[in-house]
């Protein structure tokens, strides 16, 4: 046939357009949803995982981080090039869909004539122009300039370069064939002295009309019908071959983003639906094959868009260590896709750890969660860290270094094997002493506010120093307060998250009946990691806040007012440790308290906020020896140099105990040191009574000795 007509009425190879497209249309639809329905497999033999609560929050989540892309741009030229590429395909759906439906019968989609229709095209002329530039700048970028976040060390497996590139192509083939289909038609209409749609100027679609717009009428309606059958069939191929690699995501992130957890800092339970009362009815804990995931991180898996964000920002990957979050992802789908390949039967699974997992990788995440906070699609991590130790703890497998503080925790409730009756000595500092009282509260003796102290600052000799400034600041504010003294046990915070499940609820429900009967209303802490278990972890005790919550707002209100800094060319640089900040979002309060400090300067380093670098205490990594190039604590500490400082403030004991170390590894020794917040606080505050001016002079210079 010469001249242009709908596909469904040319005749290709002897076969009418109808029937040839109509055969496409449903090969590809069977395909698709075959090969869907096999790669689900492993979901329906997967965990349980609750995850239909709170359906508004959840589309809130969809609306913010799915279609508005809300995390892209934290990687700016690739952030604007995927948004770029996501807003082309939103609005290329509906001609899509109205294109494929031109090879079966002639029909016009609802709203899509007129003038709205014309106005439709030129915008959708203009996405799928954007869109293959786009591949193609996508392209060179793999090939030419090559991010370091795409490498693969050969440790973690093979580079996915060729499969991106080759998705690439497929996706720019498609907008080509999609704007030649235009072009043909367009211009086959101008040379039949038909009306055409004017093409928007300097789109691909009106570059390749100018270009073919000579060619004879025959010309163009081959190009017409070629064009759209290579459309469909690099749609439909498109499609049935996005579910064997990382191009999945495409069809499974609205669903991992839908189904991510709602609540930062809490990790999930050994099984969902099995109470804590009955977990001895649990014959196995925690990750040993790959069908005891959740139904949700095996989606996770298949949502991973490899971009390599998470272990870019990663600092146990930062440090050298055998882990890098992206690949604990890339190596799980790998292993399902091979275990449970769309042909052929499903393979026996075999245990994760010691396969496509080492001890080591497991080990070393500290659960700082700069990985979670990074991922555009919300992809968990910790979690699946946490359930895959429970399993390793669960046969035994405890790395020797941990097996001390363990026993210790167990035996004693505090992992440096102390006695419980010395948790408050503390307070028994001469010149604390001898200024002030610090009662340890009781149901007889009750009080307003419980100070929760946990092991390390009740224990290290140098971390005790924390105890004392809060407690000062609580007594100048007027706080009715006191403490559990040998009540108290470690509140199991990295107990839990190393995995130790059993533990931990034998703390849990030691301090919880401890914290009840002192009668308090409400709890203060200085330790980040006891602040997000009692938190997140626990459950039936009274509202939690952090030290540095309590000395913003007392600032705000003026019941604390500070004097000037003693030594003005001092340079701070404020550490956001990862369970005040990025786990819950005390971001501001810190540095407004440094900011309410007259004659302080203070700077911020370049990973700050929710990008601050983990000090590498976290997970009982205090206790355990991991295997690494260098300190995730000097790369801390450098960073704070590079950024001018000479003083840095942390509002973390465990972050004290790893940057004050790190200066010492660092050769910054009499160069730099490092405060904590609540020292800082408790040394700057003005018109105290003279004892308190004594207790704090130890802090005048900031040069801390350590006691440990």
């Amino acid at each position: 046939m010469v001249g242009i007509y709908s596909p469904a009425d040319a005749t290709n190879w002897l076969v009418p357009g109808r029937s040839l497209y109509l055969t496409i249309h449903l090969l590809g639809v069977v395909c698709f949803s075959y090969i869907v329905a096999r790669r689900l497999m492993p979901l329906v033999r997967a965990q349980r995982d609750f995850r239909f609560d709170r359906p508004l929050a959840r589309l809130g989540n969809v609306f913010k981080y799915w279609f508005g892309q809300w995390k892209h741009p934290r990687y700016k030229f690739a952030g604007v090039l995927h948004i770029l590429i996501f807003a082309g395909f939103i609005l290329l759906v509906l001609r899509a869909f109205a294109l494929l439906t031109i090879g079966r019968e002639h029909f016009e989609l609802l709203g899509l004539t007129g003038r709205f229709g014309h106005l439709y095209d030129v915008v959708t002329d203009y996405a799928a122009t954007v869109v293959f530039l786009c591949m193609i700048v996508a392209v060179v970028r793999r090939l030419v300039f090559k991010p370091a976040r795409y490498a693969v060390p050969a440790k973690f497996g093979r580079p996915h370069t060729a499969d991106a590139v080759f998705l690439l192509g497929l996706i720019a083939l498609l907008m080509a064939a999609d704007s030649l289909f235009a072009a043909s038609k367009a211009a086959g209409h101008v040379q039949q002295g038909q009306p055409a749609e004017a093409l928007a100027v300097l789109s691909l679609p009106w570059i390749l009309q100018g270009l073919i717009a000579s060619a004879p009428l025959a010309t163009v309606a081959t190009l017409n019908v070629s064009a759209y059958l290579v459309h469909e069939l690099a749609f439909y191929f498109l499609l049935c071959y996005r579910p064997f690699g990382i191009q999945f995501h495409v069809e499974t992130s609205l669903l991992s983003v839908y189904f991510a957890k709602l609540v930062r800092g809490k990790i999930k339970p050994v099984r969902w639906g099995v109470s804590d009362e009955h977990l001895d009815q649990v014959k196995s804990f925690g990750v040993k094959t790959f069908e005891d995931f959740t139904w949700k991180h095996m989606l996770d898996f298949y949502s991973c868009a490899d971009c390599g964000r998470c272990a870019d920002n990663c600092p146990a990957y930062a440090a050298g260590r055998p882990l890098a979050p992206r690949f604990l992802t890339i190596k799980a789908r790998d292993y399902a896709f091979q275990q449970y390949p769309v042909f052929g039967k499903a393979h026996n699974s075999r245990p994760l750890v010691g396969t496509i997992y080492s001890e080591d990788e497991i080990w070393s995440c500290t659960t700082c969660g700069a990985c979670e906070e990074e991922c555009p699609l919300l992809i968990e991590y910790i979690d699946k860290i946490v359930d895959l130790r429970r399993g390793l703890v669960d046969e035994g497998n405890v790395p020797q270094s941990l097996q001390k503080a363990l026993k210790a925790l167990e035996s004693r409730g505090n992992p440096y094997g102390k006695m419980e009756r010395k948790k408050a000595d503390w307070i028994k500092a001469a010149d604390f002493q001898a200024a002030f009282s610090v009662q340890t509260l009781s149901a007889k003796n009750p009080a307003d506010t419980l100070y929760f102290v946990d092991s390390i600052t009740s224990y290290d000799d140098r971390m005790q120093s924390i105890g004392r400034s809060t407690a000062r600041i609580l007594t100048h504010i007027g706080e009715n307060f006191g403490v559990l003294g040998a009540a108290e046990k470690d509140s199991g915070h990295e107990v839990r998250r190393f995995g130790e499940e059993t533990l931990f609820l034998a703390l849990r429900d030691h301090n919880t009946e401890a914290i009840q009967a002192s009668g308090a209303t409400k709890i203060v802490t200085a330790d980040p990691h006891a602040f997000n278990a009692l938190k997140h972890d626990y459950k039936d005790i009274p509202p939690v806040e952090h030290i540095s919550q309590v000395i913003a707002r007392e600032v705000k209100s003026g019941k604390i007012q500070f004097k000037r800094v003693h030594n003005e060319n001092s340079v701070y640089a404020y550490h956001d440790p990862c369970y005040l900040g990025r786990h819950n979002q005390v971001y501001d309060d810190p540095r407004e308290v440094l900011d309410a400090i007259p004659g302080l300067k203070r700077v911020e380093m370049k990973r700050a906020r929710d990008r601050s670098f983990c000090c590498g205490g976290g997970g009982l990594m205090l206790f355990y020896e991991p295997k690494e190039e260098q300190r995730m604590g000097v790369l801390r500490v450098r960073m704070a140099a590079e950024a001018g400082a000479n003083v840095i403030v942390t509002a973390c004991p465990f972050c004290m105990v790893n940057i004050e170390d790190a200066i010492k590894v660092a050769g910054l020794e009499g160069k730099m040191s490092a405060i904590d917040l609540t020292e800082l606080a408790d040394q700057q505050i003005a018109c105290v009574p003279a004892a308190e001016q004594e207790a704090g002079k130890v802090f005048e210079d900031q040069e801390l000795v350590s006691g440990r």
